[in-house]
């Protein structure tokens, strides 16, 4: 008789206890490394273990936290509540803000590529098609999100002095707001700039930090693009985090580790010695990635060459 995979055997008691409420909801699951210590299995036999429990609505990843229980067993689906109703009895009003605030709540929670119009009229406690009496569709309901939240920080009405000082500021105003919103790094490459109002006021705000400089137009629209592009580009990595660790159930740290034989085969090939040097320090270190210093340290560094450019001191 055949064997039954390890994987599942693991899925299997961790259910038991889940279901059975040894593991509660918001409990962190044992990781992976765990895992495979206390069955005596290799790291991608246990990741698969929460993978097929994360499939069946059990656990969820979470950003730097691991894996959590999620709850029971899943009922059967409830029927969407009913909208709030007031004390004088009429239903709360749906309006296109409160479904781009819902639909906003729903990405920042799950990720952009988990909202539905579907599931936003449930979260809303509407019938399915209720959201398109005021948006068109999904494309149309995330324009309104990124506008939105790309409304959510502002500037002074004094600037602070120096081109360079302002970039900062515009800088660090646009990394907050996709630290706050991940998935909004995500929406569409630098070549097809979203037509938003509120995109055009950090447009504005750094476009006019670089002028006066004798700058063509040409010039300015290309040193703006580059100087969003390390934003953006930096904090694409947030969201893709969450995907993988949502995908894999490994930490960072755990993805690592079990890409470690592969990583010595490379170190110790002899082949890529100031690589090899680089990684084993980093090792012996304990050196983490960490994307804040990342962006900081690519914004100084862009900066710096601006500077260069603009005949100014750094």
């Amino acid at each position: 008789m055949p064997t039954e995979p390890r994987y599942l055997s693991i899925a299997a008691d961790l259910r038991r206890r889940i279901t059975q409420g040894e593991l509660v909801p918001g409990a962190k699951v044992p990781s992976t490394r765990r895992i495979a210590a206390e069955w005596g299995v290799a790291m991608a036999t246990a990741a698969k273990a929460l993978a097929t429990l994360a499939e069946e609505g059990l656990v969820r990843a979470e950003p730097r936290s691991g894996t959590v229980v999620t709850g029971p067993r899943r009922a059967p689906a409830a029927k969407p509540r009913p909208a709030h109703r007031s004390a004088h009895g009429n239903q709360q009003e749906l309006t296109r803000e409160r479904i781009v605030r819902t639909a906003i709540a729903i990405a920042d929670a799950e990720g952009i590529a988990a909202l539905s119009m579907r599931g936003l009229a449930a979260r809303l406690g509407v019938a399915a098609m209720a959201p398109y009496r005021h948006v068109a569709g999904r494309d149309e309901l995330v324009m309104l999100m990124a506008d939105a939240v790309f409304g959510e920080r502002g500037y002074p009405a004094q600037p602070p002095t120096g081109w360079r000082a302002r970039l900062e500021l515009c800088a660090r105003t646009l990394w907050s707001l996709y630290r706050r919103h991940p998935w909004l790094a995500q929406l569409s490459p630098i070549t097809r700039p979203l037509p938003l109002p509120n995109l055009a006021v950090h447009a504005e705000w750094a476009l006019a930090s670089l002028d006066g400089f004798g700058l063509s137009d040409s010039a300015m629209c290309d040193l703006h693009v580059l100087f969003f592009s390390h934003v953006q580009g930096i904090a694409i990595h947030l969201e893709r985090e969450r995907q993988a660790l949502s995908a894999s159930g490994l930490s960072e740290n755990e993805w690592m580790d079990l890409q470690a034989p592969r990583m010595e085969a490379i170190v110790s090939s002899g082949r890529h010695p100031t690589f090899a040097r680089v990684l084993t320090t980093l090792a012996a270190e304990s050196y983490d990635l960490i994307l804040d210093d990342l962006f900081e340290l690519g914004l100084r560094s862009l900066l710096d060459g601006l500077a260069v450019r603009l005949g100014q001191a750094a």
